[in-house]
């Protein structure tokens, strides 16, 4: 799971008044200070102005999958601004987020359902037909699993937040089932299975 995003392009941009070192390097330092693994961003503009005795500060971020998320706040100090804004662009992250995740649950009705079925061991093969004794099923922990309508990039995405060894899904693009899963090198691969 990605736990920083890799160094985003920042472009710091001041009107009506002069850029400073130190203001350029407090922006990107709270860019870079943004540590959320979702959505992973791709650059990032800094807008700084000074109007009478407002300081203003605009952050917007371009984010992988089409999503640009901006925030602005005005006080009366610019590195306030800045910290103000920064924290904005956080809720706002976590915000896209959630409302991923919450797009993403499935229905009760959506889910696969399991029927009692009893498991034997090979040994049962070898047991008389004739004994009076039956023999015991074997003990196997059942988990119901929801179907879920995704694209692969989604699937994946989704297996980088959470702690599953797999993704169990039906692709949207190619209306098939899938199973996506982490090799042991650490890259995604794909079985598709039969319907």
């Amino acid at each position: 799971m990605q736990t920083a995003n890799a160094n985003p392009h920042v472009t710091v941009t001041v009107r009506h008044e002069t850029i400073t070192d130190s203001l350029r390097d407090y922006s990107h330092k709270k860019i870079g200070s943004i540590h959320l693994d979702y959505p992973r961003i791709i650059e990032a503009k800094v807008i700084l102005d000074v109007q009478k005795n407002r300081h203003i500060a605009e952050v917007v971020l371009i984010c992988a999958n089409h999503i640009t998320i901006e925030a602005s706040s005005d006080t009366e100090d610019m590195y306030k601004s800045i910290d103000e804004t920064v924290s904005k662009i956080a809720r706002r992250m976590r915000k896209q987020k959630t409302r991923l995740l919450k797009k993403q649950r499935t229905k009760p009705e959506d889910t696969i359902k399991h029927l009692d079925q009893k498991i034997f061991a090979e040994s049962v093969l070898d047991h008389p037909e004739g004994s009076t004794v039956d023999p015991e099923p074997m003990d196997i922990q059942r988990e119901t699993y929801p179907l879920r309508y995704l694209y692969k990039e989604d699937a994946i995405m989704e297996l980088e937040l959470s702690d599953k060894p797999f993704i169990y899904y039906k692709n949207i693009r190619r209306n098939n089932f899938q199973i996506v899963y982490r090799r042991p090198d650490g890259e995604y691969a794909v079985i598709d299975c039969p319907a």
